[in-house]
């Protein structure tokens, strides 16, 4: 977290004009029109704008105070500052959206926040999810943990999970324009 906090307003500037339209319009398919939105570990409320401007009821958090004051008044909310360890609702959200956020949770961690995040919405509820494509844990030259994925290690993740199912998998290249070399798995998990 340091890493953001130090750096929170070069990140959000590199980021917030960054398109996701394509990844976006297959989350909303699994979101009824005016549907509740949790974008989790939001960054700087881009997305969470974006769900806002299409009429979606959008709730959001981040567990960088910096990053939490910049997406609030991105947004014209209150965003909150926790973690994904302190989630605590219950069958609330129609959908989750945790865009490139879930990565920086420790692989052994990751089945129970995804119970967690399981719990969130409702039966048939939706979370889109984002990692780095890989399949290792690493610490990058800034000091930040990454859980890189593919199919492969988010499905045995999932098999820890209580009734949460992949839907669709799928890798886009990143849509920064200095990074077009890296790669992510995107997935949309239902909660059974």
């Amino acid at each position: 977290m340091d890493y953001y906090e130090l750096n929170a307003n070069k990140f959000c500037f590199a980021t917030f004009d960054l398109d996701l339209t394509s990844i976006v319009k297959e989350f909303l398919k699994y979101i009824p029109a005016g549907g509740r939105v949790l974008d989790a570990g939001c960054g700087s409320g881009r997305d969470a704008c974006t769900f806002k401007k299409l009429g979606y009821n959008v709730a959001a958090f981040d567990s960088s105070p910096a990053m939490v004051e910049i997406a609030s008044r991105n947004l014209g909310q209150k965003v909150q500052c926790m973690s994904f360890y302190d989630i605590d609702y219950d069958c609330f959200f129609d959908g989750i959206w945790a865009c490139a956020s879930l990565l920086h949770v420790k692989r052994d961690d990751l089945a129970s926040v995804l119970s967690k995040l399981k719990k969130s919405v409702i039966l048939n509820g939706c979370i889109y999810v984002s990692f780095k494509l890989g399949d290792a844990e690493r610490v990058d030259k800034h000091g930040r943990y990454f859980n890189d994925l593919n199919e492969e290690g988010l499905n045995i993740i999932l098999k820890k999970t209580d009734g949460l199912i992949s839907k669709e998998m799928w890798i886009t290249q990143d849509a920064r324009p200095d990074r077009n070399d890296e790669f992510w798995l995107n997935a949309i998990l239902i909660a059974k």
